[in-house]
């Protein structure tokens, strides 16, 4: 019984802070108050994807979260809702500090996602490793219209939101081009760099597949916020 009694008196005054955090009662530093928006600034932490899920439905939050990411983004009509894989709250990245092959479309917490790893994953990666910045990310696209690889029947991919984005290449300052698919299995720079770059995502992204997860993989790094966790 009196265990009982503590348990119940530490939900009560986990509940009491958590309301008080909520109000502005209690002041927290934005990182750590789980209701501050998120800044790109800041390094991920534990509570960056409850911060990326509250972006889904929520445009204006959106919006303001992004006007400090350094994306350069449009934003995109709602497809209709008896759209084969309606979209909604979406936006064009069509780049930043760093170049891309292409635009893409991502759902909000796809481009958040994207722009946080960029920041506190992929550059310091390649200062680590080359001493130098990424200049341009090469990829094979975001939305698609399908089920996973592509199965006539199965579960829709996290590319049928625009929660996904396939990643195949990354480009330095100095010109030199570092591919997944060519240079993922060397023991060279090349291949640290990309495994510092595919472990950087996996604080940004909750689903990060690369060369060592399967075959359908070997080419590129798939990165997601969908509802799972795994990072390989």
């Amino acid at each position: 019984m009196r265990a009982g009694k503590v348990g119940a008196l530490l939900l009560l005054l986990v509940a009491a802070g958590l309301v008080s955090v909520w109000r502005g009662w209690l002041p927290l530093p934005a990182a750590l108050n789980p209701w501050a928006p998120l800044q790109v600034s800041d390094p991920p932490n534990l509570l960056t994807r409850f911060k990326l899920m509250r972006l889904r439905d929520d445009p204006q939050l959106c919006d303001q979260v992004l006007r400090n990411s350094g994306l350069r983004v449009s934003r995109q009509q709602d497809s209709p809702p008896d759209a084969a894989c309606p979209l909604c709250n979406v936006l064009r990245v069509q780049g930043g500090d760093i170049a891309l092959s292409s635009s893409f479309v991502a759902s909000c917490p796809l481009a958040v996602a994207f722009a946080l790893y960029q920041r506190h994953g992929l550059q310091p990666a390649a200062q680590a490793v080359y001493g130098q910045a990424v200049s341009r990310i090469e990829h094979l696209g975001s939305f698609a219209c399908r089920n996973m690889y592509s199965r006539e029947n199965g579960s829709r991919s996290q590319h049928a939101t625009a929660s996904a984005l396939d990643i195949s290449a990354f480009r330095l300052a100095d010109g030199r081009r570092i591919s997944v698919l060519k240079d993922w299995s060397g023991d060279d720079a090349d291949a640290r760099f990309l495994r510092l770059a595919r472990d950087g995502a996996c604080d940004a992204f909750n689903v990060v597949l690369s060369p060592d997860y399967n075959a359908a993989h070997r080419n590129h790094f798939h990165l997601d916020v969908g509802p799972w966790w795994i990072c390989r």
